[in-house]
This record gives C-alpha cells, sequence and structure tokens, in this order.
C-alpha cells in the first residue's frame, strides 16, 4: 500500500475500486473520481486483481505490469491510492478475501467501505464468492455502464438489490477489451488512457503479441 492518502480515523469513507485494469483508462478513473465526490470519500484505493477466476482461461498482462499501469494512472491525484493487497496473495483473487484483509488493517479498522465497480459486474454479484457477507462489509456502488440499463438490477435477489447504491455518471464508451485490441493492431489509444500508461503499452510492447482467448 502506498501512502499518498492520508492516516483513515474511525468512521471515515473509504473507496476501493477493484479491477484487472489491463490496461486502466480514464472511464476507470472517471468513476472513482464520480463516486469520491458523490459519497465524500477520503480516498479512493485502486486495487489491481492478482488472478482473478472469473478470468482463470484468459490471458492477462503480468500483475506487475498491471500494477504499475494502475500507479502511473493515478500518481497525481492527492485521493487515489494502489494496493498491492491482491497482487501479493496467493490463489485466486476473491473481494471477500480482499474485504477481510483491508478491515483487518489498523489504518482501515473504522472505516465505512464503498465498493465501486460496473453495472454490468453488479449484475453478477450473485456468483460471487460470500456475496451476503460482501453486503455486510461494504456498501456497493453500481456505477452506469455504457450498453447496460439500471432496470436491470431488478433481476437481482433483493436482499442484494437494496443494498446496492446506482451511481450515474458520464458515459466513456470506453473498455479494456477495445483498448487492447487497438494496441494489438497498431491504433491509437491516445486520449484514452493517461499518457503515462500509453507510454508504458508502447515501450513495453504490451497487447502486441497477445491473442484474446
Amino acid at each position: 500500500m502506498n501512502n499518498r492518502a492520508a492516516e483513515s480515523p474511525d468512521g471515515i469513507k473509504i473507496g476501493i475500486m477493484g479491477g484487472t485494469f489491463d490496461p486502466i483508462h480514464y472511464g476507470h478513473l472517471l468513476a472513482a473520481d464520480e463516486a469520491h465526490a458523490a459519497f465524500g470519500l477520503s480516498e479512493v484505493i485502486f486495487i489491481p486483481s492478482g488472478h482473478p477466476p472469473h478470468k482463470a482461461n484468459k490471458k492477462l498482462t503480468s500483475p506487475e505490469d498491471r500494477y504499475l499501469m494502475t500507479e502511473l494512472a493515478t500518481v497525481d491525484c492527492p485521493y487515489f491510492s494502489v494496493s498491492r493487497v491482491e497482487i501479493d496473495r496467493q490463489g485466486s483473487s476473491y473481494t471477500i478475501d480482499t474485504l477481510r484483509a483491508l478491515r483487518a488493517m489498523p489504518k482501515y479498522a473504522g472505516a465505512q467501505f464503498y465498493f465501486i465497480t460496473g453495472l454490468d459486474a453488479v449484475l453478477d454479484i450473485v456468483s460471487w464468492k460470500n456475496p451476503e457477507e460482501i453486503m455486510t462489509m461494504c456498501r456497493f456502488v453500481a456505477v452506469s455502464r455504457y450498453g447496460y440499463s439500471p432496470k436491470k438490477m431488478e433481476e437481482l435477489p433483493e436482499e442484494l438489490r437494496t443494498k446496492i447504491i446506482p451511481l450515474e455518471i458520464p458515459l466513456l464508451a470506453i473498455s479494456s477489451t477495445e483498448l487492447r485490441e487497438r494496441a494489438r493492431n497498431g491504433r491509437s489509444i491516445r486520449f484514452m488512457v493517461p499518457p503515462a500508461v500509453e507510454k508504458f503499452i508502447r515501450k513495453k510492447s504490451l497487447y502486441r503479441n497477445n491473442t484474446e482467448e
């Protein structure tokens, strides 16, 4: 965990932004910033996943490269920080384990967590590990996502749906999948990712030799 954000006294509101960030892009940053303003968050922690079980059969960029891209994308924002909690943990990366790990840290012992994720991920929450326990450990923020209607949340079990807060943000039709495809084909990703991330991808030739599975 880096030390960009201030220490967290009891009762402070902390945002958690999880994802593979392969690569991180302006859509992720906008969602985190909008949640920061909407809920009065003191800090938003970006947590690159180590070994996401739902992508076990897909080829991912190395955890270290995804972590470094996340650092480069967030370094200029004083209330953004990046955690290695999932990258450094062995085995599959489950949200419930991450929440337990954060809760055990003295810095966040009295914090109220807001887990920020896309509406598409929220709609699949029933397949997550221990979804009911997750909902007792944080408030869930479902960020609007291009192509997904908030009305779809009505399909979720009521005990889960009532604990989810929808958050409408300006929609950016950007996805990591599209960015990988553009980079693989030598197309520009400028203005879709921060300049430092674009330079990092170009320098390391990320995605150029990859094929989606």
